[in-house]
């Protein structure tokens, strides 16, 4: 299968290409998901990180929520999450809080995600564990997706995730190999992800697993499919391809925006290793609402209640 060569390498100067331009969160479901994050202090990815996605999400009812604070106590280059020393601050009514939320936003998928917190003993782990547990407690039909830090990829923080039973475990490993070292903290190898998402998979052999890789850092098409094909190893079902987009000028800079054709390309490569989903594109991202569609199809249709959903 030949290479696509639609790749515009860019400048820092050049403008995003048309296929990048996305609206803005407006009207009353945004307003409506805002005040309802203002009213339990909660945080979402979708705003820590600036999203691209924030509006066509939060426009048809939906929000990744992001737990144990705004400060990451880490510093990967392509992030735009603070990065600081939360020393040890935890709200222990946060799992209620998010559980509240999620039945007032009426949502029957969620996605709950983290900042890293190397401050707690256990990573956090057991705040996550809270959270998919109240989350149940509550209704015990919403599916629940959570995107998950390394743990330092300790097997005891990794169970009480599983344990807990959320119906998909997702970690990304970001981007390949050899870009790793350059764009991720040096605590946030690329081994270390694969033996988080190896031993997800050896835990609980029927939860989904899946990750995501960030285009356009400068990855070479060999090191990316060889990413592919490590994720594959390791039983990852889902993966996510998406067009990394400097958050500011202190991060590391874009070094080309992929084209639409090549993302397409790239599709077609994992699928045909074995992914049971692939969403690709350049404004795709780990918590995509395409894929978490797809799997709440899967899971529904599994457990027999394919009506329940909206």
């Amino acid at each position: 299968m030949p290479r696509y060569s639609h790749v515009q390498q860019v400048a820092e100067q050049t403008k995003k290409p048309d296929w990048l331009r996305v609206k803005s969160a407006t009207g009353q479901n945004p307003e409506r998901i805002r005040t309802i994050l203002r009213t339990h202090n909660l945080h979402t990815v979708c705003e820590e990180a600036h999203c691209p996605n924030v509006g066509e999400c939060w426009g048809g009812g939906t929000a990744t929520f992001m737990l144990m604070g705004d400060i990451c106590t880490r510093g990967c280059r392509f992030c735009m999450v603070k990065s600081g020393n939360p020393n040890g601050r935890l709200d222990n009514y946060e799992p209620v809080k998010i559980a509240r939320a999620i039945a007032d936003l009426r949502l029957k998928y969620v996605v709950i995600t983290s900042v890293d917190r190397d401050d707690l003993q256990d990573g956090g782990a057991g705040h996550f564990a809270s959270t998919i547990r109240a989350i149940k407690t509550r209704d015990q039909s919403v599916v629940t997706e959570v995107l998950i830090p390394d743990f330092r990829a300790n097997v005891t923080c990794i169970r009480k995730i599983v344990d807990a039973g959320p119906e998909v475990i997702a970690h990304n490993i970001e981007t390949t190999a050899t870009l790793t070292p350059k764009i991720r903290d040096p605590r946030a190898t690329y081994t270390q992800s694969l033996q988080v998402l190896e031993t997800i998979k050896k835990l609980d052999r029927e939860v989904y697993s899946k990750s995501s890789i960030m285009l356009g850092l400068g990855e070479t098409e060999e090191d990316l499919v060889r990413t592919m094909r490590d994720l594959r190893k390791v039983d990852v079902d889902i993966l996510t391809l998406g067009q990394y987009l400097r958050p500011s000028k202190g991060h590391i800079p874009v070094v080309e925006f992929v084209s639409v054709s090549q993302f397409e390309y790239y599709k077609e490569i994992a699928e045909e290793m074995g992914f049971m989903y692939v969403a690709s594109g350049p404004l795709v991202r780990s918590s995509y609402r395409a894929a978490e569609f797809f799997v709440e199809a899967l899971i529904r249709r599994k457990s027999g209640t394919l009506t329940d959903i909206a």
